[in-house]
């Protein structure tokens, strides 16, 4: 059997001796009616489940009158008083019991008709009395209402598998279709790619393409035309006055008289012209005029750069302006020669340079090498080419870099310029002796006489008196080794004229030190 509902009287068969509870109950507390309705003898068996319960005992009628069942619920067989309210076998002065909380109707009563617990007055009317609840059919009516809830539950269940069974299938034919348009292209869709927005110009200036935006705007390409040929090379400006630093090999093609055409990053073209010269440095200085907004490229300093510096290259290779290559600094004080063509060595350049693995080619040429800063420390000279040794850049020939590149220090740079600008020509520290070129052991040797005939060791020069002889070998300058004599030439060459230098000479098997200071020598 079903349990009832919360709020709703229990309705059962009443056990043997009991009073009966429900709407044929006494109310709790009085006593039966003396002319109602006897209980069941002892033994008689309880209605059979299904079968309505009927009260079919005579019952006294009340004076007056027929018997009444207008009131099923009430017991008591005494007339009611004309004009008072019927009673319902309550207490006196007990009102009757409120109606029972609404909730779930119980199956069997008439609509609007649940019965009052505890034999109260049945809500919204008097049943017939003759049709009573069946308390053995309300498990069958609670139990259909059950499999009802279910069957809906698993419709709902199949709606929603279903609604998730199509979305699925339908997902996987959009991606599918979807795919295929994105890799085919729909019909009459245009191809759009991806792209990265626009960003701003502005780098790191420590970065290469921070130090180029700072540095080109005060490098220049130049174009020699004379009596001699032509050549393209680089320069960079010093000062606002117009002054270009290059390469003597640059300008050289252009002799006295020649043409010198000055190309600056922007585009602007000026005319200039020769202002000084050196073979031995192989640099040169030449100047524009009446050009205003020049850009001067601040100058380091090449006595504090160190192997591993990251540095910055630009130029014009094969006359392509305007050229950005990066490196490192791949060793210092690197000795090198460049030039003599003429034979007689007058062109010969002589530099203590730095080497650098940024890459140079012909028209890099007496441009500048800069620093992480954009700072000058070297001027871009010679290569060493593969098939043709080191040479100045453009004469090395058109195999390009293999990632040994030369650049004159920016401090032997500055003191040539300044000298060149100041009065056109370049002084050349010596020590005043003249150098066997024939010798191939280790050092320099100072031969038996000059190329003229005479003294080796020039009378009252440097040389002399520190005390140095014919055939004595120099091993070192300030301690740093000298294995050739052109690598003493490059040695002294990378001092200014007084300056002190310590000799280290081997005479007759013996070491000694010698101290001497620097002479002068006209240049070109």
């Amino acid at each position: 059997m079903a349990t009832p509902a919360q709020g709703t009287p229990t309705y059962g068969t009443p056990g043997h001796g009991t009073p009966a509870h429900g709407a044929h109950a006494p109310a709790p507390g009085t006593q039966p009616s003396p002319h109602g309705t006897p209980p069941p003898p002892h033994g008689t068996p309880p209605p059979a489940h299904g079968t309505p319960m009927r009260d079919d005992t005579p019952t006294d009628p009340p004076p007056g009158g027929a018997p009444s069942h207008s009131d099923p619920l009430s017991h008591s067989d005494a007339p009611t008083p004309a004009g008072t309210t019927p009673s319902y076998d309550t207490p006196h002065d007990t009102p009757p019991p409120a109606p029972a909380p609404q909730g779930t109707p119980v199956h069997g009563t008439p609509p609007q008709q649940a019965a009052a617990p505890h034999g109260g007055p049945p809500q919204g009317g008097y049943p017939d009395p003759w049709r009573r609840y069946d308390p053995w059919g309300a498990p069958l009516q609670q139990n259909g209402a059950a499999v009802q809830a279910q069957r809906q539950r698993r419709g709902r269940k199949v709606l929603v598998l279903g609604a998730a069974v199509i979305a699925l299938v339908a997902g996987g034919i959009g991606g599918v279709v979807g795919a295929h348009l994105e890799r085919e292209g729909g019909l009459g869709s245009r191809v759009e790619l991806p792209q990265a927005g626009s960003e701003t110009e502005k780098r790191p200036k420590d970065s290469v393409a921070g130090i180029a935006a700072s540095a080109l705007p005060g490098v220049v390409t130049l174009h020699v035309r004379g009596d001699d040929g032509a050549g393209t090379g680089t320069g960079f400006v010093l000062d606002g006055k117009g002054h270009i630093l290059t390469n003597n090999h640059v300008v050289e093609p252009g002799g006295k008289g020649g043409d010198i055409s000055v190309t600056f990053s922007g585009g602007e073209t000026a005319s200039a012209k020769v202002i000084g010269r050196d073979a031995g440095y192989d640099l040169a200085v030449v100047k524009v005029s009446g050009v205003r907004g020049l850009k001067p490229l601040p100058l380091g300093n090449s006595e504090n750069v160190q192997v591993g510096d990251p540095v910055v290259a630009i130029g014009a290779p094969f006359d392509l302006a305007n050229t950005v290559t990066s490196g490192i600094i791949s060793a210092k004080e690197r000795p090198i020669t460049a030039g003599g063509e003429k034979g007689d060595g007058s062109d010969v350049s002589y530099v203590n340079a730095l080497q650098t693995d940024a890459p140079i080619n012909p028209g890099n040429s007496g441009g500048p090498l800069v620093d992480s800063r954009a700072r000058v420390i070297g001027i871009n000279s010679a290569i060493r080419s593969a098939d043709s040794g080191s040479g100045s850049a453009p004469e090395s020939g058109r195999s390009g870099s293999i990632g040994l590149g030369f650049a004159i220090p920016i401090n032997q740079g500055k003191r040539v310029a300044e000298e060149l600008i100041n009065t056109g020509r370049a002084t050349h520290p010596v020590i005043g002796v003249t150098i066997d070129k024939q010798f191939t052991g280790d050092g320099a040797r100072i031969a038996r006489t000059s190329r003229s005939g005479g003294p080796a060791v020039n009378r009252g020069g440097p040389g002399d008196k520190a005390g140095l002889k014919a055939g004595d070998v120099i091993k070192a300058v300030d301690a740093q080794p000298v294995h050739s004599g052109d690598e003493l030439i490059v040695k002294v060459r990378a001092h200014r004229p007084g300056d002190r230098l310590e000799l280290t000479v081997e005479r007759g098997g013996d070491e000694r030190k010698v101290s001497l200071v620097l002479g002068t020598a006209g240049g070109e």
